[in-house]
């Protein structure tokens, strides 16, 4: 009789996944599209490092929800049970005939990284990065990557645009090479990462029905999105109203006479977020009367880290502004602003708010309504009529290109899954909350000048209570 045949259970596709299993890279995110091959990849990734090492490969495979997670481990089943791998379920674990073990484990919170400190793994997989608003939960596991008999240690990650995470994956991984497949070197440890796109016409397992339903499911953005791995689209957005042509302008000089104006989001650990903002009486006909002109903003975030704060004090912060508004206001006048209400907490000490007065930085409250409630339109809403537009269509909310945070974050707020009137707040919010503030700050009403009631075909702006005053 001759050598029995194998049975193959599984072959990489030509392309992508075959790019995934042979790449030497110490970092790799796979994907960019649905259908892509993605979670067959790792697991194939996976298949042969476990052939290879043996019993001195161990690998954890990490997702964010455990509902995610049964189906990752789900697919395992049917593809390594055929081969004799052992199940259980709790922990859930896979063990392969040559003893290599492969754990799945899901991560709820950030802080759930940590109880794995002080494992080691040689294989850690992370399935759709892009759920996690953070990277720091991920960054964490590198630390687990390690082996006391030399087997080389490797992270893998999959992903689609879109999600809370889609702005550090995006700077993480996508925007120093967009078409992928050229190695990057960490400047500060030296380690190297490479994205490896994949789309769904890289998928031969995947027919014509798949992407007609993917085309029949949403916007032709998003199914871009999806198709494509366009990651200049953001699917989900709860704003879809921003445009970079209706909104966002090169910078230039204001009236000297315009009403100016900051608002804040504090942040240490995360970013804090600061706007200065001109209010336009008509004088400039390109920009509607009553418009909020963000002309300005200081966004604390560590230099390509997206939401990983400066970690400045108060009294830091308060320098920064006061030094940014050099020339802003007329002598003798000071610019008043709104802020988080947070800043105005008094614990064991003054308030931040009271440590900014002293270097002559004042706030008021913020209206930190979030959503409609009982006929009194929310934050979001105020946001989102403004850049919707005056009766005319004219933007009620314009931005300078020079504002790149507000520009990079606003369009990339996702729904709130339980409640889709609000943005998911696990995402990178700051800027968007202070452009909130700023819009709560000067609700807009819709009125009818000549008979002094209101009506949807105008609009005018109330002012707030400030200490700088209004000019005139």
């Amino acid at each position: 009789m001759g050598a029995r045949v194998p049975t193959v259970i599984w072959r990489p596709s030509s392309g992508p996944q075959k790019a995934l299993l042979s790449c030497p890279v110490f970092e790799v995110f796979f994907g960019g599209a649905r259908g892509g091959g993605k979670t067959d990849g790792m697991l194939g990734e996976w298949a042969q490092h476990a052939a290879q090492y043996g019993s001195h490969a161990i690998g954890l495979m990490v997702r964010r929800t455990r509902v995610e997670l049964t189906e990752t481990f789900e697919r395992a089943r049917v593809l390594f049970g055929p081969i004799g791998a052992q199940f259980t379920a709790t922990p859930m674990r896979v063990v392969m005939p040559n003893g290599a073990r492969l754990n799945f484990a899901y991560l709820e919170r950030d802080a759930d990284a940590q109880g794995y400190q002080g494992h080691s793994y040689t294989r850690v997989y992370v399935e759709e990065a892009g759920n996690f608003p953070s990277p720091a939960p991920i960054l964490k596991l590198m630390a687990t990557l390690r082996s006391g008999v030399g087997v080389p240690c490797r992270m893998r990650l999959t992903g689609n645009p879109g999600g809370p995470g889609h702005q550090w994956v995006r700077a993480r991984y996508i925007d120093p090479h967009p078409q992928g497949m050229k190695v990057i070197t960490d400047p500060e440890t030296g380690l190297q990462r490479v994205y490896i796109p994949s789309r769904v016409t890289d998928n031969p397992h995947v027919g014509a029905e798949y992407v007609q339903r993917l085309k029949a499911s949403g916007s032709p953005e998003l199914v871009r999105a999806w198709l494509e791995g366009d990651w200049s689209v953001i699917s989900g957005a709860f704003f879809p109203e921003f445009s970079m042509d209706r909104h966002v302008m090169a910078p230039r000089e204001l009236p000297a006479h315009w009403y100016r104006f900051r608002s804040m989001d504090w942040g240490s650990a995360r970013p804090f977020s600061v706007g200065w903002w001109a209010v336009s009486d008509g004088a400039l006909p390109d920009i509607a009367r009553g418009a909020l002109v963000r002309y300005r903003e200081w966004y604390g975030m560590q230099p390509g880290q997206p939401n990983v704060g400066l970690r400045l004090t108060s009294d830091e912060v308060a320098v920064g502004i006061k030094e940014r508004e050099v020339g802003d206001m007329p002598k003798g006048k000071a610019m008043s602003g709104v802020a988080d209400p947070a800043i105005f907490a008094n614990q064991d000490g003054p308030s931040i708010a009271e440590r900014m007065a002293l270097h002559g930085v004042f706030f008021d409250r913020a209206d930190n309504a979030r959503v409609s409630q009982r006929g009194a339109m929310g934050g979001w809403d105020q946001l989102r009529q403004r850049l919707k537009g005056d009766a005319e269509g004219r933007p009620m909310l314009v931005v300078f290109n020079t504002c790149r945070d507000l520009i990079r974050t606003l369009p990339a707020l996702q729904h709130d899954e339980s409640r889709p009137e609000d943005v998911d707040t696990e995402g990178e919010d700051h800027a968007p909350d202070e452009a909130r503030y700023a819009c709560m700050s000067r609700p807009m009403t819709r009125t009818d000048p000549a008979a002094g009631i209101r009506r949807p075909d105008s609009y005018a702006t109330q002012r707030p209570a400030g200490r700088g005053g209004w000019a005139a």
